[in-house]
């Protein structure tokens, strides 16, 4: 009913609503363009003809339309260039509203984040981090205390013993004898077989020292 006695509400045109309409009424002009061109090339070649044919008050008449065609073609070229100004604004606005509109979001957003991120919070969080990276290192030193009898060790104590037995073990060394070179490989000519050594002979010493081993094992 509303509808009926006020109308339609009038709605906002929008940007491409806009560009588009701008197009299409650039894209008329431009064939009205070109067919009051053709028109007045028309007119030119019939202004042509009548001059050869001594008919000069036709070939003014053809010329006359000719000016006419032409002021229309100026008119609107005028009309085109408006329409290009207006578009190249209208563009210009509508960049300018998107970019804001951006702005205005990413800012929305940033509130809410920062609304859901307190910086009381942010403070209570980071002093609970330090307090247990703290509590960490207190218990891996705990840990790493001696406990029971190993933390009554004399540190230096163990030091000189580590030293005497190293001083042990050197001496050991230097009282050992030297090891003989192992003897070097002998080169056996093929298909002779390698003659084995002879066993050692015991010496008569060795043989009394066996002797006396036997009589003190019974």
């Amino acid at each position: 009913m509303f509808t009926r006695v006020f109308g339609k509400p009038k709605q906002e045109p929008n940007a491409v609503t806009s560009l588009d309409k701008l197009n299409e009424t650039l894209e008329m002009l431009e064939k009205k363009e070109k067919v009051l061109i053709k028109k007045a090339s028309a007119e030119v070649e019939k202004a042509k003809d009548y001059t050869k044919a001594k008919n000069k008050r036709a070939a003014i008449q053809c010329l006359k339309r000719k000016k006419l065609y032409e002021q229309q073609i100026e008119q609107l070229g005028n009309f085109q260039l408006r329409i290009h100004d207006q578009m190249i604004m209208l563009e210009g606005a509508k960049a300018t509203t998107e970019t804001v509109d951006a702005l205005r979001t990413g800012a929305s957003a940033m509130k809410a984040m920062q609304k859901a991120t307190n910086i009381d919070d942010v403070d209570k969080t980071m002093d609970e981090i330090n307090e247990q990276t703290e509590n960490m290192k207190l218990i891996q030193e705990a840990l790493a205390t001696p406990m029971g009898a190993a933390a009554d060790f004399d540190e230096d104590e163990l030091e000189a013993e580590l030293e005497e037995l190293e001083g042990a073990e050197l001496e050991e060394q230097l009282l050992q004898p030297a090891t003989t070179a192992p003897a070097a490989p002998v080169h056996v000519p093929a298909g002779k077989q390698p003659t084995r050594p002879a066993p050692p002979q015991n010496t008569a010493e060795e043989d009394e020292l066996a002797a006396l081993q036997a009589e003190m094992a019974l």
